[in-house]
């Protein structure tokens, strides 16, 4: 597969402890977006932040959170990224979904076993 030019790029902003039919919502979501057949996501925690209820989450040893910020990022093209928007805002019931356009450099993988014979 390979990807170039215009594109959006997703960022859904979570709590760790947000689950999703039994399992983290971060998880349900990468799991999702790959079924749905996404260019690729990616996870990030954060070390402090706060959302809506203005709550401090932080890895700090003397407050140590189990709820710390959750960044899952992905870019594709906008026709993928537009079908599985719907999904997202079904999954995410707390948190922030933003949508950016964005151009797509390069994106190149080589084929996996079962494609190439």
């Amino acid at each position: 597969m390979k990807i170039e030019g215009s594109g959006k790029h997703i960022c859904i902003y979570v709590g760790e402890a947000d689950n999703w039919r039994g399992q983290a919502l971060y998880h349900a979501i990468v799991e999702r977006a790959r079924r749905e057949g996404l260019a690729g996501a990616t996870v990030s925690r954060g070390a402090v932040g706060f959302g809506a209820n203005s709550r401090i989450h932080t890895t700090s040893i003397l407050r140590l959170s189990e709820d710390l910020p959750i960044k899952i990022e992905i870019i594709d093209v906008a026709e993928r990224v537009e079908r599985f928007l719907p999904l997202l805002e079904e999954m995410v019931t707390e948190g922030l979904i933003t949508v950016q356009d964005c151009e797509i450099v390069k994106y190149v993988h080589a084929p996996r076993a079962a494609e190439e014979g």
